[in-house]
């Protein structure tokens, strides 16, 4: 029995250190991005040509059941009680959340992705999607607090903070100069496809 141990445990043990190897590999791969912001340079039937912010050229195949919603800009005073809104953040210098933008969800889109995350917009920025419990106006804006499931915000929401809301939208308002935010999936050859697209109306650049 010894000597047959010997001829099989050698073979599982480098089985075993080629998959820990491969998954460590795996582990430290950049993930891949999630969306892409930036401007429409051409669409070519289901091909989406995108310059990003960053200047990267990006070409994204349109799904048979993409969604598109446009992005029109609100007043600050829009928000109300009761609204459920997603906000990106980030730290102000005494501790508060500071606005970098705010979105006003229509109420058939309520609730979605309630909850509080990183986000990519800006170093050490946060997500977070919430129903507005009470705000407060002041002469530097309005203070927000919101609320989540599994907690709660303070916001504080300046007079230059973008606001904006969604609005139905069609492919048809995907043409070259709008400005948009495209979600990503990278497919098995390395290509990409988006099969959700926000678009800035009237020249606006979504500000999420």
């Amino acid at each position: 029995m010894p000597v047959h141990r010997s001829f099989v445990t050698p073979p599982l043990v480098a089985v075993a250190m080629v998959i820990v190897s491969s998954l460590f590999a795996i582990a430290q791969q950049p993930p891949s991005p999630s969306r892409v912001r930036g401007t429409i340079e051409a669409v070519d039937g289901d091909m989406l040509a995108i310059k990003s912010r960053a200047g990267e050229d990006v070409r994204l195949r349109m799904t048979a059941d993409m969604r598109v919603v446009g992005i029109v800009k609100i007043a600050l005073s829009d928000i109300k009680v009761g609204s459920f809104i997603g906000t990106t953040t980030v730290p102000g210098p005494d501790g508060s959340q500071n606005a970098v933008e705010v979105h006003v969800f229509p109420e058939e889109m309520r609730g979605t992705g309630e909850g509080s995350r990183p986000f990519d917009l800006r170093p050490n920025s946060t997500m977070t999607n919430a129903t507005v419990a009470q705000t407060v106006a002041g002469n530097d804006g309005h203070t927000l607090l919101i609320k989540y499931k599994d907690g709660e915000k303070k916001v504080v929401v300046s007079p230059e903070t973008p606001v904006v809301t969604y609005v139905p939208a069609e492919k048809s308002d995907l043409k070259a100069g709008a400005k948009v935010i495209a979600f990503m999936k990278k497919l098995p050859d390395g290509s990409f496809e988006t099969n959700r697209v926000s678009v800035g109306r009237d020249g606006l650049t979504p500000p999420m």
